[in-house]
């Protein structure tokens, strides 16, 4: 079996997205901190561009859910430092 980028892309992404999660588990992230929300919506973000060799509409939206989330999170992490 040969892996296009797209598996690759997937694979990485999936890999993000649970280190994120072991990490935060275990306390060595905070979850309201920049690399977690990185972490989080890069990972979302490589799973979404697999989702271009077989699409997928319920990976898709979760995908898209989770990339917003980030975001939100991230916008707030930088409102919050610059007081």
């Amino acid at each position: 079996m040969s892996l296009t980028w797209q598996d690759w892309a997937g694979l990485a992404g999936v890999a993000m997205v649970l280190a994120a999660y072991l990490l935060m588990q275990t306390r060595h992230l905070d979850g309201r901190g920049v690399v977690y929300l990185l972490l989080n919506g890069i990972g979302s973000l490589l799973v979404l561009l697999s989702l271009f060799k077989t699409f997928n509409l319920s990976a898709f939206v979760i995908q898209c859910f989770w990339i917003a989330i980030s975001i939100y999170g991230l916008l707030r992490w930088a409102r919050e430092r610059r007081g």
